[in-house]
């Protein structure tokens, strides 16, 4: 986050319009609120956390200017909102609070908080809209990514899919997400200069049609790069392409396939490419593939060395939007803690600050998490998920190295149970509520439908 750019305004209105009734309304005690998902989206059997380090870095930065003052000042929602508001308030809003999170590249699952935010009530709120976006979007598509991967079975997965992402910030963003759940590297150039990933890149087509001959093409590209160089084979015809490569003396590092029947391609194409010596020259494939079309490829054998998969991963296609949501669990009324849940019909949530328990399977017992009240101790055995990163409004720790992200994500997903990684089919994971938990979720949804009312 750029520090002349205060990212405050990047929120929904009503975030604004409840901060000031909470202000009005003298309500300053603090709250508790998780982001999780209530369901995963088909055919996913887990997550990928992901998004933490823009989410705090957004939350160090948080500040009103005069100038966004002034703008929701003269907005005529906020007409009957006192001066002190924008003149006292507004002017000393910082995010002060405390914030839990799994570490991001850690598998989750359904109703298990990815973030935890303690905070006074108005700031708890404001930082919703923004909490969402960043850990859902880049959760989306790291859990996307993990599924690519998987069905790459060891071969290369490079991210190429700026040009389809939902804008430039979304498409740097995508490429850490996918990053860090295996990818190899990204076409994304941004995303090298500011995350260090590794970049990588081809030719187009337009390279190949603007000369007039697609010898000549490729000359004058193996002229400038080399060895390095990839090259475009199915501009005009495939095999025509790659049979004049292999009469030159050019020895490419690889050629890409963009279109036809891969398979068949890409076994003609590695004929001739070891007929004329150039057993060395790998073969990339891209245009238009996903998880089910590599995994098809695979179990075809093909003698395909790397995959570029661009608009299903940068924008999760089959599963675009994640649903993440962001829920009061607990606030302070009068002094005494009061835990909230919600009770409508699909969208029902659990009360109180939680902790997420994860146990490894075992000989006589299958892997498994335990959903609990942060206060109570874990199952034996089991490991917290949720990490205290942030207190008194600032980082507890240093940033983790990306390379470490998705080190820590390559052996978590090689920790889940061998049916959850399947595309199709999907397993289900036991998640379990505590005693005591289910005791209070219990008991606060008796109260909720006593005449008199409760505290929810």
């Amino acid at each position: 986050m750029s520090p002349s750019l205060p990212p405050s305004l990047s929120t929904d209105l009503y975030e604004l319009t409840m901060m000031a009734g909470y202000y009005v309304a003298g309500m300053r005690a603090s709250a508790t609120f998780e982001l999780y998902v209530r369901e995963l989206p088909r055919n996913r059997s887990f997550l990928v956390a992901a998004g933490l380090e823009q989410a705090l870095e957004y939350l160090e930065a948080l500040r009103f200017t005069p100038e966004q003052i002034g703008y929701l000042r003269g907005l005529p929602m906020f007409e009957p909102v006192p001066a002190a508001f924008f003149d006292e308030y507004l002017p000393a809003v910082r995010f002060t609070g405390e914030v839990w999170a799994v570490p991001e590249g850690t598998p989750v699952f359904a109703h298990e908080p990815i973030l935890r935010v303690t905070a006074p009530i108005g700031e708890a709120q404001l930082v919703e809209t923004a909490l969402l976006a960043m850990v859902g979007f880049q959760t989306s598509i790291a859990s996307k990514a993990a599924r690519v991967v998987h069905a790459a079975a060891g071969r290369a997965v490079v991210e190429f899919g700026s040009r389809r992402a939902h804008g430039t910030e979304a498409a740097c963003l995508a490429a850490r997400a996918a990053y860090i759940a295996g990818c190899q590297g990204t076409s994304n150039v941004e995303a090298g200069f500011r995350f260090g990933i590794p970049v990588s890149g081809t030719m187009a087509h337009s390279w190949v049609m603007s000369f007039e001959r697609e010898a000549e093409a490729f000359e004058r590209f193996y002229g400038l790069y080399g060895g390095r160089s990839t090259l475009l084979l199915d501009t005009y015809d495939t095999v025509a392409a790659v049979e004049a490569l292999g009469r030159t003396a050019m020895r490419p590092r690889s050629v890409r396939l963009d279109s036809g029947d891969l398979a068949v391609l890409s076994r003609q194409v590695r004929a001739i490419l070891d007929a004329h010596g150039l057993t060395g020259t790998q073969i990339f494939a891209t245009g238009d593939l996903d998880e089910h079309r590599i995994a098809a490829l695979v179990a075809a054998g093909v003698p395909i060395d790397g995959f570029g998969v661009g608009t299903a991963l940068s924008t999760s296609k089959d599963a675009p939007a994640l649903g993440a949501v962001y829920k009061l669990v607990s606030f302070e009324r009068e002094g005494r803690l009061v835990d909230t849940m919600k009770l409508s019909e699909g969208k029902h949530s659990y009360p109180a600050a939680k902790q997420v328990w994860r146990l490894r399977g075992g000989p006589k017992s299958p892997a498994r998490d335990v959903l609990a009240l942060a206060a109570e101790p874990g199952p034996p055995g089991a490991r917290p998920l949720l990490e205290r990163v942030m207190e008194g409004g600032r980082r507890i720790a240093s940033p983790v190295p990306l390379a470490s992200i998705r080190e820590a994500c390559r052996r978590a997903l090689d920790e889940l149970p061998p049916g959850l990684r399947r595309l199709d089919r999907v397993e289900p994971y036991p998640v379990t509520l505590s005693d005591p938990l289910r005791s209070l979720t219990e008991r606060l949804a008796a109260r909720a439908q006593e005449p008199e009312g409760t505290d929810q």
